[in-house]
């Protein structure tokens, strides 16, 4: 851990500052909506912009990277980031706000690509699970310290859209100037869809669902709080605590998820979300439990993420996990595009609980499939099924997807060696 803070550290620290601006004007955006106006519809088509953006730049940053290099992308599209993030209150048009969403999607993306391929040129064979756990970390400290800054301002003014990008500014500056080497570049040609499907199909549907809720939770979690009439600290601690149950329930999901059938563990962990947005869609009115909710959907559907990952890794050869790592996360960010829209056509239909609503259909879509699946396929025996890696969905690009494959296949490796010797 302490080699890969020493050579990583100014990354870390670039992508620390990053998450605070993503996760500050995505909230901030779904509490001026609300002062300026905008519909829930209108808000969730804003908010779904920032996923056909993330999308598109994750298809695309591999070959800008290769023409003009890391350097350059990654100050360039910070910079394009900053810049956006001040155009937001001086033209509070909602196409200007979609565009500006779908532009910081894009230039996100590219960041995160740039960045992850940079985290595991630092990282060795040895430290690379480490790497990813803190990657992880930082992202979800980030996400939370920006709720606890949406409270230093006035929401109707400037100060909360200059203080974003003033971080994402700051976040090139160590990146920039450190002195660790660039790395070289390169990714596996994905698998097609098609093929994934066929692989693994619990996988391939339970991430175009989990996009579906993650980006309902991380696009419209501030629109509901406008929406609902919290005030602006209660908007933020409700939008942090999805991601406080990230965090805390990420590792005990895992360590049960190399000890049992996944496919159990996946039905388990979706029938907790969904109780979550049951207590969500009853208890509203009461703030306290609506932190209840906030902590079991946040808690629950980021861990799935890892656990839908490891579990189509159980049915995929080493040489195939690296290319279905591209196809994994365009499925997952298919779904991220729908459910805002989806979730504010509700909201708009049925009020503040149609945010739960939604997420409450999706969960059980999953537990259904995932009912389903268990009775299709053998149950993989638990000494044969690949290694489950933390991560969090909030930024993760194929590039970070692909780095937890080669982590999952060199620990596969590093124990069947040790069960040979012994």
């Amino acid at each position: 851990m302490v080699q890969v803070l020493s050579s990583a550290w100014a990354l870390l620290f670039g992508i620390g500052l990053l998450m605070i601006g993503n996760g500050m004007q995505g909230t901030l955006l779904g509490i001026r909506g609300e002062i300026e106006g905008f519909d829930t519809l209108q808000m969730s088509i804003v908010m779904s912009a920032y996923f056909m953006g993330f999308l598109g730049g994750s298809r695309m940053a591999t070959g800008m990277i290769r023409r003009v290099g890391h350097v350059r992308v990654f100050a360039a599209l910070a910079s394009l980031i900053s810049a956006v993030m001040i155009l937001y209150p001086t033209y509070t048009e909602v196409w200007v706000w979609t565009l500006g969403r779908v532009l910081i999607g894009f230039c996100f993306s590219a960041v995160y690509v740039t960045a992850e391929s940079w985290l595991n040129d630092a990282a060795s064979n040895e430290n690379r699970g480490q790497a990813l756990s803190l990657y992880m970390i930082v992202q979800t400290a980030g996400i939370v310290l920006a709720q606890v800054l949406m409270v230093t301002a006035d929401p109707s003014g400037y100060v909360l859209f200059v203080i974003p990008s003033i971080l994402v500014s700051i976040a090139v500056t160590p990146i920039l100037l450190s002195i660790s080497p660039t790395p070289a570049f390169d990714t596996t040609k994905p698998m097609s869809l098609r093929e994934l499907a066929k692989v693994s199909p619990l996988g391939f549907v339970g991430m175009f669902l989990l996009g579906g809720i993650f980006a309902a939770q991380f696009g419209m979690s501030s629109v509901y709080g406008a929406e609902a009439g919290l005030s602006v600290a209660q908007i933020s601690t409700f939008v942090a605590t999805f991601f406080i149950g990230a965090m805390i329930l990420q590792y005990p999901i895992g360590w049960m998820s190399d000890r049992v059938d996944r496919r159990v563990l996946v039905l388990f962990v979706a029938i907790g979300g969904l109780f979550g947005a049951i207590v969500g869609m009853i208890y509203g009115e009461d703030f306290n439990m609506l932190l209840v909710s906030a902590f079991l959907m946040g808690g629950m559907s980021n861990p799935l993420y890892s656990l839908l990952l490891a579990h189509t890794n159980d049915f995929l050869d080493h040489d195939d996990m690296a290319a279905a790592s591209g196809g994994l996360v365009f499925v997952n960010g298919l779904g991220a595009i729908f459910g805002p829209i989806i979730t504010g056509w509700m909201m708009r239909e049925m009020g503040p609980s149609g945010f739960f609503l939604f997420t409450a259909i999706l969960f059980v879509a999953l537990v259904i499939y995932t009912g389903y699946r268990t009775t299709q396929r053998p149950t993989v025996p638990v000494e044969e099924t690949s290694s489950y890696v933390p991560m969090a969905q909030t930024a993760m690009t194929a590039v970070a997807v692909e780095i937890a494959q080669e982590y999952a296949i060199e620990t596969e490796l590093e124990e069947e060696n040790d069960q040979t010797a012994s």
